[in-house]
């Protein structure tokens, strides 16, 4: 691995990761607990990513102008989904961590853990997959 994609992955968590054994790849991430096309062979555990944001101060003086004619909060929305964003990457680190190739059962959860700071945490199972023989569905 370069040092550039190391440095960009160390970036978004603020712990610890281990060299990647497999690359968990964005269409292997699913909510539901299978993959179609895909046979799970190893049940890894479960994945989290976690971050924690406070709103910026000149983000809450422009979502209250904003607020105040109604719609939607940009300012807050594009937060919201970087923290969504950045939440997912660090449990996709966590899975490669672990040396899986997908995750299956993905969720979000938010909590206001301090006025003004909200938790943002993303998590799954990390699993191995492969793919499945197309010739083996259609054997009798």
């Amino acid at each position: 691995m370069d040092n550039r994609a190391t440095n960009a992955t160390n970036r978004l968590a603020p712990y610890d990761i281990s060299a990647p054994r497999y690359s968990v790849s964005h269409h292997l991430v699913t909510t539901a607990f299978e993959l179609p096309g895909f046979r799970i062979i190893s049940n890894l555990g479960i994945v989290r990513g976690i971050v924690v944001r406070s709103r910026n101060l000149f983000v809450n003086i422009g979502a209250a102008f904003q607020s105040m004619v109604g719609g939607n909060i940009t300012a807050w929305t594009k937060l919201c989904e970087q923290t969504r964003s950045d939440a997912f990457e660090i449990m996709i680190q966590h899975a490669t961590e672990l040396g899986a190739n997908a995750v299956i059962g993905a969720r979000y959860d938010a909590t206001e853990v301090a006025k003004g700071a909200t938790e943002v945490l993303a998590y799954g199972t990390a699993v191995i997959v492969e793919p499945v023989d197309a010739g083996e569905t259609y054997r009798s």
